[in-house]
């Protein structure tokens, strides 16, 4: 009798010991109904973690069960991502009993980059193929084409990328048979994504990239705000989750809205101030670090440099400490500027004011921005820590993401959760006018602040060291 993919799916399930959750189901039988029903156009949308490649590997493995002839080439961001999906697919044709026997004797014909199963015809392309978006596909013939995840950061955050993502994907017209079928399979990363629903009419597109694809869009919420799969995310699961990504990522990747950066705003009234100093006590013989009655753990520095004009605020340090709970303070920010009447020049006037806050704040770490002029200034700052006897290590930094993305991701969480301190001092530079007139698309922003506390927030925070002694007994745990 016929063998449906969700009775696939369930029966290979339950050979691993595991429970078939409804939200696959209903993936499992949407695949199914668009498949028997001759639409060769999908686009699988569901929220990150919900095992959707896994689902589409058995998809593969039910489509070779059904026909062994089948040419399936699997496309992902890069290689290995799609050699997952072969690998997975590899693993069910050995264990499920409806596929054992499609396994070739020929260790040749088993590999992980590729494989051919044992089928009645003789053909020229592999039964499965895992190719990286990059890679040149011409002369390859597929009957399948499974998009698995094209769409991640490194290739759509820049207007460049994303077009060079599109040239890619319209090769695939030359590789597919006649009458072949394209699954993608992902989540949006950008607001001018390849799953779009609608034109994007601010880069000229009349047409949507997928128009007249078959969609099914499974976010982790359903509509009446519950969740789809209650036995693995519960509701206070998903609550903390949105909480440590932020609102933004969470509509993203787990609701599947497209996030527009252009209408990102990064609101001040969600800043907590305080006006404590950093303070230490010995506790049981190590030194323990204060802020505003907290213990504070760790602390990261940012500088993004720049070199002007005296008076200019392209050149900023970000200060930053954090507490057992999590909590960020923002205790100084600091908008370098230079003398131009001074004997130095300009790249030791801001390494030696650099070095007198991190020694002033005990900060054991300093992320450097190189990008551009920051590229020679790391030995200088080294030098200028050494004079000044400030044990801090210096971290070279070099930044390929747009600067709009890394802010936003940045702030986003952090904000939504009112857990970004700030203390009063910053309110003195233009850091908070910065907030209230950020426009991410506009040029000629003023956002130097803004980019170095970002900077600032996406490290991981160094610990504090232990030990007797005081402030001596701290620095002597920094490393240069």
């Amino acid at each position: 009798m016929p063998i449906s993919f969700p009775l696939f799916l369930s029966f290979w399930n339950k050979m691993q010991g595991l429970s078939t959750p409804d939200v696959h189901f209903r993936i499992a039988g949407w695949l199914e109904a668009r498949w028997e029903k001759g639409d060769r156009q999908l686009l699988l949308m569901a929220f990150r973690s919900c095992g959707k490649s896994t689902l589409v590997g058995l998809f593969c493995a039910w489509l070779f069960f059904k026909d062994p002839n089948l040419r399936i080439l699997v496309l992902a961001a890069d290689l290995q991502l799609a050699l997952k999906m072969v690998r997975n697919v590899k693993r069910i044709i050995e264990r499920h009993p409806l596929t054992a026997h499609l396994k070739p004797e020929k260790i040749d014909q088993w590999g992980n980059e590729r494989f051919t199963l044992n089928r009645p015809l003789e053909l020229r392309d592999p039964s499965m193929l895992a190719r990286g978006i990059s890679a040149n596909i011409t002369g390859s013939r597929a009957d399948i084409v499974i998009c698995d995840d094209v769409e991640v950061p490194n290739t759509c955050d820049t207007v460049n990328k994303r077009e060079d993502l599109r040239d890619r994907l319209s090769e695939i017209d030359y590789v597919l048979v006649p009458g072949g079928t394209q699954l993608y399979v992902g989540t949006p990363h950008t607001y001018f994504t390849i799953y779009a629903k609608t034109p994007r009419k601010e880069t000229g597109e009349e047409t949507i990239f997928l128009n007249g694809f078959k969609r099914l869009k499974v976010p982790i919420l359903d509509e009446q705000g519950k969740s789809v799969w209650p036995d693995r995310f519960s509701l206070s699961d998903i609550e903390r989750m949105k909480a440590h990504t932020g609102p933004n990522k969470f509509n993203s990747q787990m609701m599947l809205e497209p996030v527009n950066i252009a209408q990102g705003r990064l609101n001040p009234e969600h800043l907590c101030f305080y006006e404590d100093e950093l303070s230490f006590r010995q506790v049981q013989g190590q030194t323990q670090w204060f802020l505003c009655g907290k213990r504070i753990t760790g602390a990261s520095a940012w500088w993004d440099p720049s070199f002007g004009k005296k008076g200019g605020d392209g050149s900023v340090l970000a200060c930053l400490f954090v507490d057992e709970q999590g909590q960020f303070y923002l205790h100084r920010l600091l908008y370098l500027t230079v003398a131009p009447d001074d004997e130095k020049d300009e790249a030791t006037q801001q390494c030696e004011a650099v070095a007198r806050m991190l020694k002033s704040l005990y900060i054991p770490s300093l992320s450097l921005e190189i990008n551009g002029i920051g590229r020679f200034l790391p030995s200088i700052l080294r030098k200028t820590l050494t004079t000044q006897k400030a044990r801090v290590r210096v971290n070279e930094i070099s930044q390929t993401r747009p600067k709009a993305l890394r802010i936003l991701e940045a702030f986003d969480a952090v904000l939504a959760a009112r857990a970004l301190y700030v203390h009063k001092s910053v309110q003195k530079t233009p850091f908070i006018m910065e907030m209230q007139e950020w426009q991410p698309d506009a040029g000629g922003s003023h956002d130097d602040g803004l980019d170095a506390v970002a900077g600032a927030l996406s490290q991981n925070p160094v610990r504090f060291g232990g030990g007797g002694g005081g402030q001596q007994s701290y620095k002597a745990k920094t490393v240069l």
